[in-house]
């Protein structure tokens, strides 16, 4: 195996043990549980969990997706988490890291600025599946996220010249701004909420780390796969037009698109028609 491969290795096993975290973050925030304490334990029987079945993914098979002590069944989610953790780490690892940062001569500063920004991306991506997973199962988006993420977000663009502070801010009010005028909309048009408050600030959030420029990409691509599950969920369930659909995954599949392909898919539409 060579050592590029053996980093790359290392970078899903590190993202698939975050995720083994954010399945502890998933399960107590909706009820504004510490995410510290007490430790792991199987909520049927209150077994601690041991170090040995909370190997990410690996436990899950061993134990054949049941608890040691009292065998109640695992839920599939947390092998699911660690895997899109460790994915999604991999696939940054892959675009930050380039082959050619280990060639001999490579410029060390490049190494160090490409595990800077795997590191905010990092942390921006895992934050999306914790609010995807509370999202579909709770329909809420946890302002412990949202919030500390915007200051975070705000913060890390006074070190990444690409965005820049100002991008960074003016991204916030673009983002909370544009979601709040669509509730407000939907609001005086159909004469109820439509979208929740966790939304905007998922979006102010997603603009606080990705710039303005990222906000009307991640608004039409979200609505575009909003719309189009929403209609087929409805086809097949045969519910009418308030059958109530989670928006913070969409929002957050389209974040994750624009951080590996954004540029490249706006480029693309731009230079279509030339």
């Amino acid at each position: 195996m060579t050592p590029y491969i053996t980093y790359a290795v290392f970078a899903f096993l590190f993202g698939a043990v975050v995720g083994s975290f954010l399945n502890v973050c998933i399960c107590r925030m909706p009820s504004g549980e510490s995410v510290v304490s007490p430790p792991s334990h199987c909520p049927k029987c209150d077994y601690q969990i041991r170090w040995y079945d909370n190997i990410p993914i690996l436990s899950y098979l061993l134990l054949g997706g049941k608890c040691r002590s009292c065998k109640t069944p695992i839920s599939i989610q947390y092998p699911l988490v660690e895997l899109l953790n460790g994915l999604l780490a991999l696939a940054l690892f892959f675009k930050f890291f380039p082959q050619r940062l280990f060639a001999e001569g490579a410029p060390i500063q490049y190494l160090f600025t490409g595990m800077f920004y795997f590191g905010v991306l990092f942390f921006f991506c895992s934050a999306l599946v914790v609010v995807t997973f509370i999202d579909l199962e709770h329909q809420i988006i946890p302002d412990r996220i949202t919030l500390p993420g915007i200051v975070l977000g705000f913060v890390f663009s006074f070190f990444i010249p690409q965005l820049g502070w100002l991008n960074s801010l003016i991204g916030i009010v673009a983002g909370g701004g544009s979601l709040l005028l669509i509730a407000w909309g939907y609001q005086v048009v159909a004469k109820k909420d439509g979208m929740g408050g966790g939304d905007v600030k998922l979006l102010a959030m997603m603009g606080a780390f990705l710039g303005w420029k990222s906000i009307l990409f991640i608004v039409f691509v979200s609505s575009l796969l909003g719309s189009v599950i929403g209609i087929t969920l409805m086809l097949i369930r045969k519910k009418d037009s308030t059958l109530a659909i989670p928006f913070g995954p969409f929002l957050a599949a389209a974040a994750v698109l624009y951080v590996f392909y954004g540029r490249q898919i706006i480029h693309w539409y731009l230079n279509m028609g030339r």
